[in-house]
């Protein structure tokens, strides 16, 4: 799992994972930023609209350019490399692809067998 420890979605996905039994690591954006390798496939895979955290405090502070170079993957990943905290949260990385953000559905459907 990629996120930021205190944030309030990351703390909820937690929460889930744990009150399932469901063993995770937490990889820290703000101690360890992401790669931009792992920033391009997950930008691939799930699309730059849902990695581009648009509703967040750090997406209100970009000024309107660097908003606006966030439309191309490569835009993209170079704000996300400057501002990791403008990642949607959490990033889970499992045995069959991805899941971004919190939705209890999604991961009871994927992450519990």
């Amino acid at each position: 799992m990629y996120g930021i420890a205190n944030c309030s979605t990351v703390k909820k996905a937690r929460a889930w994972l744990e009150g399932r039994g469901i063993a995770y690591e937490l990889v820290d954006f703000k101690k360890t930023p992401p790669t931009r390798e792992q920033l391009a496939r997950w930008c691939k895979v799930l699309g730059v609209d849902a990695v581009v955290n648009t509703r967040g405090t750090t997406w209100r502070t970009l000024d309107a350019t660097e908003q606006a170079r966030t439309q191309t993957e490569s835009g993209a990943i170079a704000v996300l490399l400057a501002h990791p905290s403008a990642i949607k949260r959490p990033v889970i990385e499992h045995g069959s692809g991805l899941l971004i953000g919190f939705d209890e559905t999604r991961y009871a459907g994927v992450l519990q067998t």
